[in-house]
This record gives C-alpha cells, structure tokens and sequence, in this order.
C-alpha cells in the first residue's frame, strides 16, 4: 500500500492542472486515478485493480485527505493538497472549452448524465461533447469499443471505485489519445442533483465528514477503508523501518 503513496502525484493541484493542459493541447494519453484511502485498500485486495494503480503510465493524485496525511507520515511532503475528482472534471471542461476539444461521458444514471449534458452545453458551449452513456448499460466494454471509434480528447467515467477505473485500464491501451478520469460521484455535483460541501468545509479538509453525517452505510464504508487504512499504514510503516 506504501507503493501506491509514493507513486501518488507529487506537487499542488495548479501545477497538476499544468500537465492537464499540457497533455489536452499536445495530445497525450493521461489515465489518472482519484485516490483516497478507500481506493488504496481495495487495491491492496484485488490484484487486478493493483496492477492497474501501479502501471507506469497511470497517474495517481490525492482525492482523498486522508492520502495527503499518509503521504506526509511516511515522509513525503510534497504531497501536501487534495485534488479532487470534482475539481479535475471542471477544469477538464474549461480546458475543453478553451481549446474546443471533445468528451465522451459515461456513468451515473439516465436522468443524472442527461442532465450532466445540458449543463455543459450551457456553461460550456465550445466543448464537442460526441456521446455520452448511463452506467446501467448492459455491456460496457462494447461503449467502450464506440468510444475509440470516434476518438475523444477526455474521457470521464462514473461508475465508483474500481469499476471505473478496471474498465478504463481494460481498453486505455487500444487508445491512440485522450485524457481518462474515473470521477465517481462528480456528474451529481455537474447535473446539479447533489451540492458539493460549502467552500469553508473544503478548505478545512472535512469534506468527508461534511459527507458522512447522518449517513449509517456511508459511516460504515469509512471505517472499513480510512479508520482501517491508518492501522494498515502505521504497521506497514513500522515494517520498512
């Protein structure tokens, strides 16, 4: 698991949005893996979503505040600001919108992604949006094969922590370009159907807890990955010592 901290993004969410940039404009492949505690266990448990964090070209940033904390217990201080799925998504739409790049959308339900859709058409009118798909299709390895056919610049995918993320690794090499993201729950936070905590609840770091609060099988999933991720870390820590 320490593996997967120091293979995390070293460095602030604007220099990260450099290399965003950088790779939209000149079109490099970008697979990038919005990490929290949670998705570290689920990885140290399944092999397949292993392999996929730590191929080479996958790049993983610190969602989660629980991952910037771990990184700075075992030493690493340059990893040191949340970058969020949310916040990757948005500035994806206004690089898209910028340059007048393409998106493929997947994920979320029928009415949540239609919704998702007019709303970036209408923030966002330059972005090409050239399809888009409610995660409850039948077989998505075949929306998968439609999305290489028609190329797109980014690729977001909506489907929660690894399904999301086993299916891009599935197919991101049969892909010439684009920038893929698994953004969980972030086509809610688009569509307007779910608000993100308030700016102060951000800034603090208790997004989670902001979350969390009356929710029991939410509460039940934060033991199970961030209260069981600290033991892991601290014994694993010990360990390489």
């Amino acid at each position: 698991m320490i593996n997967y901290i120091k293979k995390t993004y070293r460095g602030n969410k604007e220099s990260f949005f450099k290399v965003l940039e950088n790779n939209l404009v000149n079109n490099n492949k970008m697979f990038i893996v919005t990490a929290n505690p949670e998705t570290f266990m689920k990885a140290d448990s399944i092999s397949e979503f292993d392999k996929a964090l730590m191929k080479p070209d996958t790049t993983i940033v610190p969602d989660g505040i629980g991952v910037v904390k771990a990184a700075n217990y075992i030493g690493i201080t340059e990893i040191n600001e949340r970058i969020t799925g949310v916040d990757i998504s948005y500035k994806l739409l206004e690089l898209a919108n910028k340059y007048s790049k393409s998106i493929y959308l997947l994920g979320a339900s029928k009415d949540v992604i239609e919704l998702t859709v007019k709303n970036i058409n209408k923030e966002y009118p330059k972005v090409n949006i050239l399809g888009y798909s409610d995660g409850y299709v039948d077989n998505k390895d075949d929306i998968f094969k439609r999305i290489k056919n028609i190329s797109p610049d980014i690729v977001l995918v909506a489907l929660g922590v690894p399904k999301q993320e086993l299916l891009i690794a599935k197919h991101y090499d049969s892909f010439s370009k684009g920038i893929f993201v698994g953004v969980g729950g972030t086509f809610d936070v688009i569509s307007g159907t779910k608000k993100r905590a308030p700016q102060i609840i951000q800034k603090l770091n208790i997004e989670w807890l902001y979350r969390i609060i009356g929710n029991k099988e939410r509460i039940k999933r934060f033991y199970d990955s961030n209260v069981k991720f600290i033991f892991k870390l601290r014994k694993l820590a010990k360990e390489e010592k």
